[in-house]
């Protein structure tokens, strides 16, 4: 049966489906599928545009978050450093009447309890305009074990992730496009169970230099270590950083060489707390080190800890072949450190007073103003007319050092 035969046996059944009761349709409906072979749902579609015309546009929904909640949203995903939707909605509930009281978000109550109210997804739905806007704008070895890396036990990723006061740390080269000579690296220390992270820069790679800056993080860490895990380069592997472990019971281990992802906890903050706000540019003067540290050791370290959320995994499994994971609630480091019955009440309540001195919108200014000076010294030292955007990793030259010399 070709098509125009269709069309003229559904035309005949069109007034009898229309007094038919609904039993009698689908009977009609049953015939007529069984000798055209036609879907169902399809002649039923037929039937009303042969009986009634074309159908009515739909309805659409009334918007229930508007332009006012987008701007907002905008705003606060701005001040927090631009995080998902499941990051930004735990700190929108927790800090929006702060930022009202400080005037940095001017909404209206409905605003408010609108933006209370919507959903990680939603926020996501909402931003995705501004992101696809923001993201357009935008291999080393290391030596084996030495004779005292062989006197420090591997650790792999079974961490207790609920004991405060485990550490990893890591260094993160700021040396551009080369590593000769010396330039500064970020030491960069975080708590496996509440994420609290600390940074500190040091120039060259000096031993004793990184045990300075890993002395220096501990006085200001909120908790008392009881462990730090590194990797196997010589900057941690060496006879100083031993004997202080041992002297002050610090369990000492290490990740197995070549296996990144053994430190995958620290690894992760390196691009979020480090490489994300300071870029791949190569640093090497006092004047940008002593930048670095205050940076690290005021706005940037109050900011990411205390009005940052970390999801963390809850449970990993494999389901049809499919790894499926499972992340808990979002925190900030500030709001797991409060949760846990390991800190002391001193430093808790310490804690708190500094929580509630600060202003994330403020702390967001200043880090950016510290940084477009940071980026204003790497730019009056260079040498060449050429732009480099901070954010790339900048690729190592293929001339050779002689040749360069040459006039």
């Amino acid at each position: 049966m070709d098509v125009r035969s269709r069309t003229e046996y559904l035309k005949t059944l069109v007034e009898r489906y229309l007094k038919a009761k609904k039993r009698g349709k689908g009977h009609l409906l049953d015939e007529y599928c069984r000798n055209t072979g036609q879907n169902r749902k399809y002649v039923i579609r037929k039937i009303a545009a042969l009986a009634f015309g074309t159908p009515r546009a739909k309805k659409k929904r009334r918007a229930e978050y508007g332009k006012e909640v987008g701007a907002a949203l905008e705003a606060l995903w701005e001040i927090f450093d631009r995080p998902c939707g499941q990051r930004l909605k735990p700190v929108i509930v927790t800090e929006l009447d702060r930022l009202r009281r400080l005037k940095e978000i001017e909404v209206t109550g409905q605003t408010a309890r609108k933006l209370l109210r919507v959903s990680p997804a939603t926020i996501d739905r909402l931003l995705r305009p501004q992101k696809q806007v923001w993201k357009a704008g935008r291999r080393y070895a290391s030596r084996g074990p030495n004779l005292i890396a062989k006197r420090i036990p591997l650790r792999l990723t079974d961490w207790d992730t609920t004991q405060v006061g485990n550490i990893e740390m890591d260094l993160v080269f700021h040396c551009g496009a080369s590593t000769a000579g010396d330039f500064i690296s970020t030491l960069s220390t975080m708590d496996i169970a509440s994420e609290w992270w600390e940074g500190e820069g040091i120039m060259g790679r000096s031993q004793q230099r990184v045990f300075k800056g890993l002395e220096n993080i501990r006085e200001r860490s909120p908790a008392c270590w009881t462990g730090i895990d590194s990797d196997n380069d010589n900057m941690f592997i060496n006879e100083l950083l031993y004997r202080y472990c041992k002297q002050e019971k610090l369990a000492f281990t290490r990740s197995r060489p070549y296996h990144k992802n053994d430190n995958a906890h620290i690894e992760q903050k390196n691009f979020t707390h480090v490489r994300r706000p300071l870029g791949y540019l190569r640093y090497d003067t006092q004047t940008e080190l002593a930048l670095i540290n205050d940076l690290y050791r005021n706005e940037l370290r109050l900011y990411k800890n205390f009005f940052q959320p970390v999801m963390k995994l809850v449970r990993k499994e494999r389901i049809e072949g499919r790894p499926v994971r499972v992340h808990g609630i979002p925190k900030t480091p500030y709001q797991r450190l409060m949760g846990s019955e390991q800190v002391l009440p001193e430093t808790k309540k310490r804690l708190k007073q500094l929580y509630e001195s600060l202003n994330p919108a403020d702390l967001k200014r200043r880090i950016d103003k510290k940084l477009n000076n940071l980026f204003n010294l790497y730019d009056k030292k260079k040498k060449s007319s050429v732009t480099v955007d901070p954010y790339k990793k900048l690729e190592p030259s293929t001339v050779t050092f002689l040749m360069t010399q040459q006039p």
